[in-house]
């Protein structure tokens, strides 16, 4: 029953989920558990982008006759991600904004990342990804009916969600560890995690493609894949490591790239 113990921990530390009562004492916690929890973040991708999938296409089929359907359904539906996860991730980006967008030394910025307050670079990643994100969702829809598009979503969520375990596979955390969220996931992700979290993945991406198999999958990957280059390559040089925000950034580029690259090749 470990496997399923450690993701319920992780829907516990990624999202609003509650765990709690006789689950939450079923399921336990140690930081051995949270660990290996990290393993489970395409799996929180799942119920995360299933769930924002369904209110998508909800919000699509109850405003179908509307011209302006796919943008309020990419509005409301991002919202409701956004409220599901704590605003985790895009917290992550906005401070990896502030603390990288300047021309500042790597102690200097990860003091500014650690700052709660958001500086110029910040809300303008925050605005920009936001706006990108709901005029891609509308394209996507455009483009390929309801249907595909809400699985699109679902895909991405997923995706982008196996991208940051091989930023903590491959590169050491840096910053305070005492007070950072991501140090006990960063410890030891293991070649098993990796082999967990793909195997998530996999499964995910098969159901998409069987429910939606016209659509250019590989080039939505693909988009994944560059946005975590990109961010790798930006921590690796400018920090030599990652902290949570850093992954958070890696999630949200390539949740974006994938949107991207699917509406390039469509």
């Amino acid at each position: 029953m470990s496997p399923i113990r450690h993701f319920l921990i992780a829907i516990q530390f990624f999202t609003r989920i509650p765990v709690t009562g006789r689950l939450a004492d079923w399921v336990g916690f140690s930081p051995v558990m949270l660990r290996a929890s990290a393993a489970h973040f395409p799996g929180v991708g799942c119920v995360v982008g299933g769930l924002t999938a369904l209110v998508f296409f909800g919000l699509l089929q109850t405003l179908a006759a509307q011209p302006a359907a796919p943008w309020v359904a990419a509005v409301l539906s991002t919202a409701f991600s956004i409220w599901l996860t704590g605003a985790f991730h895009e917290d992550g980006l906005a401070d990896t904004a502030d603390g990288l967008g300047g021309a500042v030394g790597r102690e200097r910025a990860l003091e500014i990342m650690k700052d709660s307050r958001i500086g110029s670079y910040g809300a303008l990643a925050l605005m920009l990804a936001l706006l990108a994100k709901v005029l891609l969702l509308g394209l996507l829809t455009q483009a390929g009916g309801a249907q595909q598009a809400a699985w699109v979503l679902f895909a991405a969520h997923v995706t982008s969600r196996l991208t940051p375990l091989f930023v903590i596979h491959t590169l050491p955390h840096v910053g305070d560890t005492a007070q950072s969220k991501s140090k006990p996931l960063a410890e030891t992700i293991s070649a098993a995690g990796l082999l967990a979290g793909l195997t998530w993945w996999a499964a995910a991406m098969a159901l998409a493609i069987s429910m939606a198999p016209s659509l250019p999958w590989l080039a939505g990957v693909l988009g994944a894949l560059a946005g975590f280059a990109w961010t790798w390559r930006l921590l690796q040089q400018r920090l030599q490591g990652f902290t949570g925000d850093g992954l958070g950034t890696t999630q949200q580029l390539s949740e974006l790239l994938f949107y991207l690259g699917l509406a390039l090749a469509l």
